[in-house]
């Protein structure tokens, strides 16, 4: 399969996706009031995929994400009844805010360091802080959700008509490939996942960027999650079970390598947008959530499948 071929891929499969559920649910489908629904539920996913993406082109993976997202909205939404009640004064709402996106990067640079400090593989550590997590997440209310009735604004929101949650994910995409694509972070993340042992005798300091990069992801898991919390009006310990498959789902079907050193910001977009509008397809047609979950497994797959077939023609 040829590079363009494969760029290509992505943006194939989801104009498809589209027109194929335009023609099967035609009245309910292709309505703003559906689309903008889309964008919505999509823009979690996106923000917490951007950060993803970095994660797996330096060659790593974060199967954290879903039980980071729990435990960040119940940090920030702890934070706002512990400062403002039950009515969540502004300042209540604005401190959980920041909460929870600390709380996030905190995460994310405890995954790093038990990374690159401990020299230990990803898959394993963020494993284990994906069990850690989950159950912080169920301790801090005995398994019970805060609820937080007046934090309503980044997930019901708009901004000049547009819905907040879709701006703030705008603006996160935007950076991050600015910061992929022209920044010495960006480059050495590509670098540490073509050829780690290579990018470290040119004098890169690896352990300190994949610190970096973990910690930059979980803030954005932090941002997604307040989001989240936001649309729901509450943060629940249960949130974000088996995110983590939509998440890498999107980002290799977007086109980055699990073998790292390859991806784009867009392409992860576009797997994002793929999910999306698997999910919503199949809700609109009465298909099962047990049946997306085939679905989605069998693309990853598929994705996985494509990128082994196509490195072992370049070799």
């Amino acid at each position: 399969m040829s590079k363009l071929l494969r760029q290509l891929l992505p943006f194939a499969s989801l104009l498809l996706v589209v027109i194929l559920l335009s023609i099967l649910a035609p009245g309910r489908f292709l309505t703003l009031d559906n689309l903008l629904n889309v964008l919505r539920r999509s823009s979690v996913n996106a923000i917490i995929a951007v950060g993803m993406t970095a994660v797996i082109i330096s060659g790593g993976i974060d199967l954290s994400v879903g039980s980071m997202l729990a435990l960040n909205g119940m940090a920030g939404a702890w934070t706002m009844l512990q400062v403002g009640g039950p009515s969540s004064s502004m300042l209540g709402l604005l401190l959980g805010t920041l909460a929870g996106i600390v709380v996030g990067a905190v995460c994310g640079f405890l995954n790093g360091s038990l990374i690159t400090l401990l020299d230990l593989p990803p898959f394993i550590v963020t494993l284990g802080t994906m069990s850690a997590f989950r159950g912080i997440s169920y301790v801090m209310n005995d398994g019970q959700p805060y609820n937080v009735p007046a934090y309503t604004y980044l997930g019901r929101g708009e901004l000049a008509l547009a819905p907040v949650s879709v701006v703030i994910a705008a603006v996160v995409i935007m950076a991050a490939s600015l910061v992929l694509r022209y920044t010495p972070l960006g480059r050495y993340t590509y670098a540490i996942g073509s050829n780690r042992d290579a990018t470290f005798h040119a004098g890169i300091n690896v352990r300190r960027n994949l610190t970096v990069i973990y910690t930059l992801s979980g803030m954005l898991v932090g941002v997604a999650a307040m989001i989240a919390t936001s649309r729901t009006v509450s943060a629940q310990p249960t949130a974000g079970i088996t995110l983590e498959l939509d998440i890498i789902a999107a980002v290799v079907i977007g086109g980055a390598s699990l073998s790292g050193g390859r991806g784009t910001i867009l392409g992860t977009i576009v797997g994002t947008l793929l999910i999306g509008f698997l999910r919503n397809g199949c809700t609109l047609l009465g298909i099962s959530t047990n049946v997306q979950l085939i679905v989605i497994g069998a693309i990853i797959i598929a994705a996985v499948a494509v990128d082994q077939t196509t490195r072992k023609k370049a070799e």
